[in-house]
C-alpha cells in the first residue's frame, strides 16, 4: 500500500521561458516533511516520426545544451499556445525542422517525460505520405536531417495499440512493441 502524501505549500522558485520550477513542501502520512523540486512545462510538446514509403524515419541532429552534445532525434518542439492543438504543432515542427510536409498524420502515444519531479506531456505522431520541402529553422536553431536504416513499417495508431512501457522514468502508453523499439532507438 502506498502511503499518503500531502503537499502542504508550493513555492515559485524561478520562471523561464516555458517551464517554472518550484520547491514543493510535502508531508508524509508518518508526519515527516520533505521539500521537493517540480517542474512545470506549461505548454506541452509534440514530437512527430516522419516515414518514407520504404519505412525509413527522417531524423534531426542537433545540439542540446543539457546533454552538451549533438543528439540524433525525431522532430519535436512546443506548442505555440496552451490552446493550440498537438496535431498542428507536430505538423509545424516536422516541416520548419525537416521541411517535409504530411498528408497522413495519426497519434501515436501520449508521453510524460520525467514523472518524478516534471508534468510535461509530449504527444508523438506518426507522419506518413510525406512530401519533401525546405526547411523553416528559427534563427537559432541548426538542425541536420538525417534518414535512419530502422524500419517502421508494422506501426499502428495509439487507438489500436495495448502495449505500455515504462523505460528509465519515462512513461509512454498506447505504444506497440514495434514502436517501443523504434522509441528506444530515436531517444537513446
Amino acid at each position: 500500500m502506498i502511503d499518503k502524501m500531502k503537499r502542504l505549500k508550493r513555492e515559485l522558485m524561478y520562471r523561464g521561458s516555458i517551464l517554472d520550477i518550484y520547491k514543493d513542501t510535502m508531508e508524509f502520512s508518518n508526519g515527516k516533511r520533505e521539500e521537493w523540486d517540480f517542474v512545470s512545462h506549461r505548454m506541452g510538446a509534440a514530437a512527430v516520426l516522419p516515414v518514407l514509403p520504404d519505412g525509413r524515419i527522417i531524423m534531426i541532429r542537433q545540439y542540446r545544451n543539457a546533454l552538451e552534445r549533438e543528439t540524433l532525434e525525431i522532430p519535436a518542439g512546443c506548442r505555440d499556445s496552451l490552446t493550440e492543438d498537438t496535431k498542428d504543432s507536430a505538423i509545424r515542427e516536422l516541416e520548419e525542422e525537416t521541411g517535409y510536409k504530411c498528408n497522413d498524420i495519426s497519434l501515436l502515444l501520449k508521453l510524460r517525460t520525467t514523472v518524478a519531479f516534471c508534468d510535461e506531456m509530449v504527444d508523438v505522431y506518426l507522419a506518413k505520405n510525406l512530401v519533401a520541402g525546405e526547411q523553416k529553422l528559427d534563427d537559432s536553431e541548426s538542425i541536420e536531417i538525417e534518414i535512419s536504416h530502422s524500419s517502421a513499417a508494422s506501426l499502428r495508431p495509439a487507438s489500436t495499440s495495448s502495449v505500455m512501457l515504462r523505460a528509465s522514468s519515462a512513461t509512454i502508453t498506447g505504444a506497440t512493441p514495434e514502436l517501443v523499439r523504434i522509441i528506444a532507438y530515436c531517444f537513446s
